[in-house]
Parts: structure tokens; C-alpha cells; sequence
């Protein structure tokens, strides 16, 4: 047969269906048949329900189930004959006028579209570059001390300085009136590390014990508690404690304590280097792969099938629900969300998705086993039992199924970059780990 397609716009066809009643009619009778040999109903052994009264009771639910089923496998074989790219479901609609004996549908629907490349030689990458430094390492030491440290209480006389730990007792008043979540008694918190906001740190800062102070405190526009956000509140606070930290020394025993195997400072420090390495390693590359991707989508030339592109939506909207449970928000499962909020994310996905295909089938970048064995031994290295760790992505498709996905892009990026400009720019260990 001969299947004929109508382009009505950009990625949008139609072809019409032929669907003869009889084909139908035979599929329903079967159906119901050996629906019959085992629908139960009152008055009737099972097995012994007569066929008009099995036909009235399913007969409307049979012949909707068939008629889908035809119509589907019907333009299933229509769109291979025609050799069309079918991307997403179709919208199939009954149409009048039909010959006899036959029920005639058309089924408008969207194709992939023709991605056009861009001459990869014209386009400008710019490439991050990082290293370890040693202050880095130092900076990381001084983080595993202060998850070592210990207190002491200090002398009455001492005043809170930063890196103290200090036990309060604290009210806020708004105009007067208490406020939710504004008092709070033998409240512990760190003096200098930003864990109150800085109007109260600068008031607890230099109070001895024993000591009550009052102070203003204006709230940020944007504090995440609404009912004070953008208010000011007086806040009388009432120092009971106050601890100096002592920071473990670097010396043989932390080393030990951190499970470096020749319990030295200088294995503490290669130990460090190593992981921040890997570390360094994994952000430039995610860096990079994000700045080829990019520059890949920047130039490509194609149209969007809009059924993908809402199936991406729906995608969204369902993890933003799930997100949403997951917090403890009620009925998260119903909440309304309006498509636009996601809808330029995934505009983006399904044209990155759309040219990095174009790129891999075009210059054979597929993922092939020893790149997949590689990239998980890599990530099993830095658990203490890589092995397991091994096992474990090589005992299931759909995590084997993720790997491949990272080592196509992979594959992509370093593609894109070896035939781009390719600018290169050199970050701090700060930089590229955002802290600063």
C-alpha cells in the first residue's frame, strides 16, 4: 500500500488511516470469548456466562481496547512504509465519510528533524585549567582540625572572641511583641563563622559570661522566615558559657586518626593532594564538557519537535513534585505548575540531545566497553572497596546504561574541542570549587 504524507508545517505530517470493521469485529469476538472462560458473575459459574450477556457488560470496553490497538498498529506500519521519523505520540482523530466498511482516521503527528552542524573549526571553546596548590592542602588540613577540635571553658573574665563557642540565652521583640522562633535558651553556636547573621555575631562578639546585652537586629528582605523578613527586632541576649577551641596539632596522631596508612604528615598531605586532585579533575572536566555542549548547541541549526519538548516538560514538573514531597510540602502530587517555568530547560535538553546524537552517529562517537570499564574503575577508585563498588554499576543495565551516557559526552566534548578554538583560561583551586 502506498502511504501517503502531508507536511502541514515545520515537523508536523499527517497521514490517513484505513482500518476495515471487520478486522475489528473478528478481534473484538475473540476477545470476548476467552474473556468468557473466565469473568465471574453473580448467578453464573464461572466459565458459564453466556456470550450476550459477557458482550453487554465488556462489549463497549473490548471494542475501545481493539480499536485502539488497530489504529496504533496501523499507523505503526503506515509510518515504516512512509520511512518517517516519528517523534512522540500522534494525535489521531475519526474522520467522516468513511467507504463502507472501513472506519478512516488521521493521525497528525511530528518527525526528528534534519540537525545541520556547525563547521566545528569556527567555533570558540574556552577551556578551564586547574591545578592543586599547597595552599589548598593547607586550607583542607585546617578543615579536618576544626572537625577534630575540642572545647574548654574560658575564665569569667574573657571575652567571646571568633572561633569560640559560646551558650546563650536569647529573646526578639518585634515592636514589642514576641516573635516565632525568637527565643531560645542554652543556644550554642560558633562566634565568626556565619552561623547566625552578622548583626548578632557582632553583638555576642567581645560579651563575657555573665553579661546581657540588648541590640537592634534588622532581618534581610530575603530571610527565609517571611512573618520577620525585612523587620527589625530587639534582642536582649544573656552570655552563660564561653568555650576557646583547640585545634588538634598536625602531627603523626591526627594522621593516624584520619586512617593514613604510615601515619606520617607528609602521607596526610599526599593523601590530601590525591583526592583534590581527583576532585580538580572531575570539575574541570564537568566544566569543560558544559562549555563544549554549549558551544555545540550555540551554532547547530534545527527545529524542535514540540511533542518532545512538552514530554521534557512533564518530565520537570514530576520531579519538581516529587522535590517538593520529599520536603513536606502537602499534596506536592497536585500542586499546579505552570508549564513556561520549565519550559526554556527543556527547550535546551531536547536541542542538546537532538545535536549531540547528530555528532555521535555522524563521527562514530559511541561509547565503547574499554572507555566504559575505564570511567568505572575511575569512580571506584576513591571507595575502599573498588571491586564492589565495580560490581555493583556491572550488576544493572540502567546504572551501566548512565555510565554510557557520561562517556558519549565525553567522547563529544573532547571531540568539540579538538576541533574548535579553543581558549584556555587558568582558574585558582578557589575558583573552580566556587568558594570564591
Amino acid at each position: 500500500m502506498t502511504v501517503t504524507v502531508e507536511t502541514l508545517e515545520k515537523l508536523e505530517r499527517k497521514i490517513t488511516l484505513s482500518v476495515p470493521v471487520t478486522s475489528i469485529q473478528t478481534e473484538v469476538d475473540a476477545r470476548l470469548k476467552k474473556l468468557a472462560r473466565t469473568v465471574k458473575m453473580d448467578g453464573f459459574r464461572p466459565g458459564k456466562v453466556p456470550m450476550n450477556v459477557v458482550a453487554q457488560r465488556y462489549g463497549y470496553s473490548v471494542q475501545y481496547e481493539v480499536l485502539n490497538d488497530k489504529v496504533g498498529e496501523a499507523f505503526a506500519q503506515a509510518a515504516n512504509e512512509a520511512k518517517v521519523r516519528v517523534a512522540g505520540q500522534p494525535r489521531i482523530s475519526e474522520k467522516e465519510g468513511a467507504p463502507e466498511g472501513e472506519l478512516t482516521f488521521d493521525a497528525i503527528f511530528e518527525v526528528y528533524p534534519d540537525v545541520k552542524l556547525a563547521d566545528l573549526s569556527s567555533v570558540e571553546v574556552e577551556k578551564a585549567t586547574a591545578s592543586v596548590s599547597d595552599e589548598a592542602i593547607d586550607k583542607t588540613v585546617d578543615i579536618l582540625r576544626k572537625q577534630r577540635r575540642t572545647f574548654a571553658q574560658r575564665a569569667q573574665a574573657d571575652a567571646a572572641v571568633d572561633g569560640d563557642r559560646v551558650t546563650i540565652d536569647f529573646e526578639g521583640k518585634i515592636d514589642g511583641e514576641p516573635f516565632a522562633g525568637g527565643k531560645a535558651e542554652d543556644f550554642q553556636f560558633l562566634v565568626g563563622e556565619g552561623q547566625m547573621l552578622k548583626e548578632f555575631e557582632d553583638a555576642v562578639r567581645g560579651m563575657k559570661s555573665g553579661e546581657s546585652k540588648t541590640f537592634p537586629l534588622a532581618f534581610p528582605a530575603d530571610y527565609h522566615g517571611k512573618d520577620v523578613a525585612g523587620k527589625t527586632a530587639d534582642f536582649l541576649v544573656t552570655v552563660k558559657k564561653i568555650e576557646a577551641a583547640h585545634l588538634p596539632e598536625v602531627n603523626e596522631a591526627l594522621a593516624k586518626s584520619l586512617g593514613i596508612a604510615d601515619g606520617t604528615v607528609e602521607g596526610l598531605r599526599a593523601d590530601i593532594r590525591k583526592n583534590l586532585e581527583r576532585e580538580v579533575k572531575f570539575r574541570l572536566l564537568s566544566r569543560n564538557k558544559a562549555a563544549a555542549m554549549e558551544a555545540l548547541v550555540s551554532k547547530a541549526e534545527l527545529d524542535l519537535p514540540q511533542a518532545i519538548v512538552q514530554s521534557e516538560v512533564e518530565r520537570l514538573k514530576e520531579g519538581a513534585r516529587a522535590d517538593l514531597k520529599q520536603r513536606g510540602i502537602k499534596d506536592a502530587d497536585k500542586a499546579p505548575i505552570p508549564d513556561d517555568i520549565f519550559r526554556p530547560q527543556a527547550e535546551q535538553r531536547v536541542r542538546l540531545g537532538l545535536v549531540v546524537a547528530e555528532l555521535v552517529k555522524a563521527n562514530d562517537l559511541h561509547a565503547k566497553p574499554e572507555q566504559i570499564r575505564a570511567h568505572i574503575e575511575e569512580l571506584a577508585a576513591s571507595y575502599e572497596r573498588p571491586e564492589d563498588v565495580s560490581r555493583w554499576y556491572y550488576g544493572d543495565n540502567q546504572r551501566l546504561a548512565e555510565v554510557e551516557a557520561v562517556v558519549i559526552e565525553s567522547n563529544v566534548a573532547d571531540y568539540v574541542l579538538s576541533q574548535a578554538k579553543v581558549t584556555e583560561k587558568t582558574l585558582s583551586f578557589e575558583e573552580l570549587m566556587g568558594q570564591a
